[in-house]
């Protein structure tokens, strides 16, 4: 079933969006926190998630459609990615060596507007966000031909999905664990890996077309 190409396709959408989502960022403390003290979580994990799902459709529909016309772009932006990918891996193994727990510091309950509005800060004015959705996976999906392309934003998107409900629900199980840093060294090896991993994949894609 694996070995199917849009199956292949929704997979490393999945693990790509997953691994780059899970990087430790304000965002995620930010759910953390609400999900701790049991606030507005479904509004706000919802707001980061669609947030998501909405710059990745942006970036698969525009820039993956720009870059699939040119196998000079897919070129480029192959091994673009899997330098990226690669740096990506480098600083998750890095932090490995050095671990921090994950604070969630503050949990006095912010009003509802406060919420939404914090977490849409959060969410748009991180530039990352956009290299992380619109350029990167957008980029790359331009190396997927039509409905594997759909299926490679659709896997990033459900990623988001998944990551940011379980944290925002799980935060009262999780909390105690990733407060400690040996868990958050266990995270950055795995997130490392499976960078390392997708972008072994993308240049080995890349030689084979």
């Amino acid at each position: 079933m694996f070995d199917h190409p849009i199956t292949g396709a929704a997979i490393a959408g999945f693990l790509l969006g997953g691994s780059l989502i899970i990087a430790i960022g304000a965002q995620n403390a930010f759910i953390l926190r609400q999900g701790l003290v049991r606030a507005h979580v479904f509004v706000v994990c919802l707001i980061a998630a669609v947030s998501d799902a909405l710059l990745i459709a942006a970036g698969v529909a525009g820039l993956g459609t720009v870059v699939a016309r040119s196998p000079v772009l897919i070129g480029v932006v192959t091994v673009g990615g899997a330098i990226f990918l690669a740096g990506y891996a480098v600083l998750a193994f890095r932090r490995a060596l050095h671990p921090h727990g994950l604070e969630a510091a503050n949990r006095t309950a912010a009003g509802f507007w406060a919420a939404v509005s914090t977490c849409l800060a959060l969410t748009f004015l991180n530039p990352h966000v956009y290299l992380d959705t619109v350029l990167l996976i957008g980029g790359i999906s331009g190396g997927y031909q039509g409905t594997a392309r759909l299926a490679f934003g659709l896997g990033a998107g459900v990623a988001s999905f998944v990551w940011f409900f379980g944290l925002g629900y799980g935060a009262r199980l999780l909390a105690p664990v990733f407060v400690k840093p040996f868990a958050w060294r266990v995270l950055d090896i795995i997130i490392g890996l499976i960078m390392a991993g997708l972008a072994v994949g993308l240049l080995l894609r890349f030689a084979d077309s």
